[in-house]
């Protein structure tokens, strides 16, 4: 479950400060998730940054391209929003 903060920054200005943020300052909010959670979270905003191309979703993750398959199958299989690819056709 999600609680929405009216006063919470938008995922725009989040996305912006955890750029600046070193990994000693965003390890700390990461504590509480589980690596499960914080995969799913990384797979899914690489993906969302590399516009759904999942072969360069992949190298950016340092995946195969089938470990990246495998993991947003199970994603799709569990209802979780997967980043459809946007390039051109």
């Amino acid at each position: 479950m999600t609680i929405v903060d009216s006063a919470a920054p938008s995922p725009a200005a989040q996305s912006a400060a955890a750029q600046s943020l070193t990994p000693n300052q965003i390890v700390p909010l990461l504590i509480g998730s589980t690596v499960d959670e914080v995969e799913r979270e990384l797979v899914l905003q690489t993906l969302a940054r590399c516009d759904g191309n999942r072969t360069h979703a992949a190298r950016v993750l340092g995946l195969s391209v089938r470990t990246l398959r495998n993991r947003i199958r199970l994603y799709a299989a569990a209802g979780i929003d997967v980043p459809a690819y946007h390039g051109q056709a």
